[in-house]
């Protein structure tokens, strides 16, 4: 995508996020549901509202806790977004604006 505009911010979810009980006991993940509604919340942070995800493919688990780099880039009406934890890929994916 040859995007025109772009956005990275960091992201954490903390361990006393309400969305972690139960997620797993004694083996904590961030669900994907928390992870996308970050993406649209940074894009509505920018004028934009998510509309519609194309794809999205989850690649490795996010621990409460952890530091990660959300980046999302944006050509007109279409946005590719990803989020990593360092080198690591936690998230790639694809979607429209509204």
């Amino acid at each position: 995508m040859n995007a025109s505009v772009a956005m990275t911010e960091p992201l954490r979810i903390p361990s006393t996020d309400p969305s972690l009980p139960g997620h797993f006991p004694g083996n904590p993940i961030v669900p994907g549901v928390v992870l996308l509604d970050r993406i649209a919340a940074a894009l509505e942070r920018q004028g934009g509202r998510l509309a519609r995800i194309g794809v999205v493919k989850f690649m490795t688990p996010l621990r409460p806790d952890e530091d990660a780099t959300l980046s999302i880039a944006r050509d007109g009406l279409r946005i590719s977004f990803r989020i990593d934890r360092g080198d690591a890929p936690i998230l790639r994916g694809e979607g429209e604006l509204a």
